[in-house]
């Protein structure tokens, strides 16, 4: 099982973003920043979970289970729907990649379980050009 964390963070509504994941699996931890350019914090976060999804796949997963700290998030892809016009595409991406993995799951977390992603997100910030 892959047990993914992921955060997005943005300096600005929009400004410059990033996207921090952290993968766990058989004992094994991978992190990853990722600069995403200028966008806002919503989209930095549900563009941290496909970027996730993508990594994941490319391990060959086939039991993902994401924790995000983004009630919107969660809800949206539990929910399979988002009012937002700027999240409908990656939704879509999100919900299209997660049919790939036989068995995903996605849960709420509060932040504080969240801490190592959200460091990883901020680091990305600083490292878009």
């Amino acid at each position: 099982m892959f047990e993914v964390n992921v955060d997005g963070a943005s300096a600005g509504n929009p400004g410059p973003s990033g996207a921090g994941i952290v993968i766990k699996q058989n004992g094994r931890l991978e992190h990853h920043s990722l600069p995403l350019g200028e966008m806002d914090n919503h989209l930095a976060e549900f563009t941290a979970c496909m970027k996730a999804l993508e990594l994941c796949i490319g391990l060959g997963a086939q039991t993902v289970w994401v924790r995000s700290d983004s009630q919107a998030l969660v809800q949206a892809v539990e929910k399979e729907f988002v009012k937002g016009a700027a999240y409908k595409s990656v939704l879509h991406e999100i919900l299209i990649l997660s049919q790939q993995i036989p068995l995903f799951f996605i849960k709420w977390i509060p932040s504080k379980e969240n801490k190592m992603a959200d460091d990883l997100a901020r680091k990305a910030i600083h490292q878009n050009e």
